[in-house]
């Protein structure tokens, strides 16, 4: 890839990371996940109360490639808070058990006031 492609890509990566505190690059989208752990981590999001912003890595091949280097993560879902990879489908589903998860996204602000 060109540098100056490449550079695009990273910049529309940072975009998305600092678009809110939470983001998940996944397959599909929130309503129609295109695999079983990106429904998971939606799922698992949802169960806490989070929102978050959702990129659907079949709309940008470029950065579906990229983000594989930019993270030094090799699958997908991703999921961000405040700008750092906090992995994939697994450890997710770990915090949630835990209870770090909910801590976590609640100190980033991503938490829905309850209604």
């Amino acid at each position: 890839m060109p540098i100056i492609q490449f550079m695009e890509v990273i910049e529309r990566i940072k975009q998305h990371l600092a678009s809110e505190p939470v983001v998940l690059f996944m397959k599909g989208t929130p309503d129609f996940p295109q695999c079983g752990f990106s429904a998971q981590t939606v799922a698992v999001l949802n169960h806490v109360g989070a929102k978050f912003h959702a990129v659907n890595i079949f709309e940008d091949l470029e950065l579906r490639d990229e983000l594989k280097q930019y993270s030094n993560w090799p699958t997908y879902p991703q999921l961000y808070v405040k700008g750092e990879l906090i992995g994939g489908c697994d450890i997710a589903m770990q915090m949630l058990h835990s209870g770090e998860l909910k801590q976590l996204l609640d100190e980033a602000g991503a938490i829905k006031p309850a209604a």
